[in-house]
């Protein structure tokens, strides 16, 4: 796991990274399945995770249903979820695999919290008992599983990772969701499963400033409150 309270600083390449990304359309995140919450928040969490860290599934147990309950469910955050292998092969990315292919099925996030609802305990023949638990057709789930599809998608979310900075699991991005991170907004990184009370800080630091389009403030006090209040902030 990173460290819980580390403060990360990201050279020049990544602030390229950031400009390239915006241009790309980060903001705009392809729903693909793996999203939750109202598309209109005005805020975005990205997580980057294993499904075999441990911390990862403190995360999911201690920290995701108050996140859920006080920003997802009421339309002021949308949550993103990537995958982050922490090995290139094994049960990590046979996990990661087994949830894109309940995905193909329209059911990404059921499998999602099976497998977190094991805390990292994973065994390799569970995950087609869970697809049957799950109530996925068990002959499309087996081949998708077997044929090991979405692996290069897989990686290349933690190729994306990667570019922000995170090197372990898990690790969160916090964005403006119109127009993705800029120098003048820029994203904060949240490196480690950090407390609940550290995301609740970050985020309504950025709401407080978010416009009143967004369903921000009436008389928003600008992104560079943002900038330097943020322990995480890219810069």
């Amino acid at each position: 796991m990173m460290g819980v309270y580390l403060f990360r600083t990201v050279a020049s390449v990544l602030l390229l990274l950031l400009v390239q990304l915006t241009q790309a359309g980060a903001g705009s995140v392809t729903d693909d399945g793996r999203i939750r919450g109202s598309a209109d928040a005005p805020i975005t969490l990205i997580e980057y995770s294993d499904f075999t860290c441990g911390y990862c599934a403190k995360f999911f147990q201690e920290t995701w249903p108050r996140l859920q309950a006080k920003y997802i469910d009421t339309g002021k955050v949308r949550f993103v979820y990537r995958d982050y292998p922490r090995a290139d092969q094994g049960i990590g990315v046979e996990a990661a695999v087994a949830a894109r292919c309940a995905g193909a099925q329209g059911r990404y996030w059921p499998m999602h919290d099976r497998l977190f609802s094991e805390r990292g305990r994973l065994d390799p023949g569970s995950f087609k008992g869970y697809a049957k638990m799950i109530g996925l057709d068990q002959t499309a789930f087996a081949k998708c599983f077997d044929e090991r599809q979405h692996l290069a998608s897989i990686f290349q979310d933690r190729q994306e990772a990667n570019g922000w900075g995170f090197h372990g699991t898990p690790g969160f991005i916090l964005m403006r969701t119109a127009g993705g991170p800029t120098e003048k907004e820029p994203a904060i990184a949240i490196p480690g499963a950090v407390p609940f009370s550290e995301f609740a800080e970050e985020i309504d630091r950025m709401l407080a400033t978010t416009p009143r389009s967004q369903g921000g403030p009436t008389e928003p006090h600008g992104s560079t409150a943002v900038a330097e209040n943020s322990q995480f902030i890219i810069h």
